[in-house]
């Protein structure tokens, strides 16, 4: 065969491979995008998508060189960080499609120039109706339709029993602990989801959704004065050095509140909660610690 006629059947093959690649149609946070099924290869540079794919089944990830979470650590590869993509290893890898969101997400454009990407970022005051959206994607970029209609179940009788459980339970304050300081956040919030599924009352109504809290005492806390404290440690989340969430949050004036004297702190999963928020493995931990402690609540 010539080599004319060897160019012409590459072609040829190649038009009829491109004909055949099947498309959908997909949310992401931008807007809707046309995604083609079936990737490969895939690298992964948000943890809440890395969560869902996982708990999917989905082959051929590669995520960053630190996931932060240990469940999803044989994921790690040299492809970057959660900041920063590493973009000479996607141009030499080409992956079939980079899935980027949150910290990584000022970065689309520029991958986009070199492979397949789409921005897949969960943020706002609906965390979980996005988490499911973003699984619902999933599933149907690599046919998993039925996988994540299972799982979606696996959520809604999650949350189902969460709100059963904190019926008549009181109020609860959401605190953050970064070291010695301490952050509270209500409804409309990152974490004002945990009072949306489960039901309970805010303990102070008039906090605004702020991205990274409101800066408290510990004299407000005590004046606050919840039912209920849902603590969350970013310390612990980041592997940072400083006081944990337990030490921070012992000392005189918390241990005056009700909930410090009715043993109702519930320490939730801070990894899992902070890096991976509206992933599907990372609700179901956080509503399954959330439930326990609850229902202990009735011993």
């Amino acid at each position: 065969m010539t080599r004319i006629a060897l160019l012409a059947l590459s072609t040829c093959l190649a038009l009829a491979t491109a004909a055949q690649a099947e498309t959908v149609t997909i949310q992401t946070f931008p807007g809707s995008a046309e995604v083609e099924t079936q990737p490969e290869t895939t690298f992964v540079y948000d943890m809440a998508a890395l969560d869902t794919l996982d708990a999917l089944g989905v082959p051929g990830l590669t995520a960053i060189s630190d996931t932060y979470l240990a469940y999803l650590s044989d994921y790690a590869g040299d492809i970057g960080t959660l900041f920063e993509p590493d973009f000479e290893a996607i141009n030499a890898a080409q992956p079939d499609l980079v899935i980027l969101g949150g910290r990584s997400q000022p970065h689309l454009e520029d991958v986009q120039r070199i492979v397949p990407s789409i921005d897949m970022t969960i943020w706002g005051d609906d965390i979980i109706g996005q988490g499911l959206d973003r699984l619902e994607a999933y599933g149907r970029i690599w046919g998993l339709e039925d996988e994540a209609a299972a799982l979606r179940q696996k959520v809604d009788n999650a949350v189902a029993a969460t709100t059963r459980a904190a019926e008549g339970k009181g109020d609860a304050l959401i605190v953050l602990t970064n070291g010695p300081k301490v952050s509270v956040y209500g409804r409309g919030s990152r974490f004002g989801w945990l009072h949306d599924l489960s039901g309970l009352e805010e303990a102070a109504g008039d906090l605004t959704a702020e991205t990274h809290g409101e800066a408290v005492s510990f004299e407000y806390l005590r004046e606050i004065d919840p039912d209920w404290l849902l603590v969350i440690d970013r310390m612990a989340a980041i592997g940072g050095d400083g006081p944990s969430a337990r030490a921070t949050l012992d000392n005189a004036l918390m241990r005056e509140t009700k909930a410090w004297q009715a043993d109702q702190v519930i320490y939730l999963d801070a990894g899992p909660l902070y890096i991976a928020g509206g992933g599907v493995q990372s609700t179901l931990q956080t509503l399954e610690t959330l439930r326990s402690a609850l229902a202990a609540g009735e011993d």
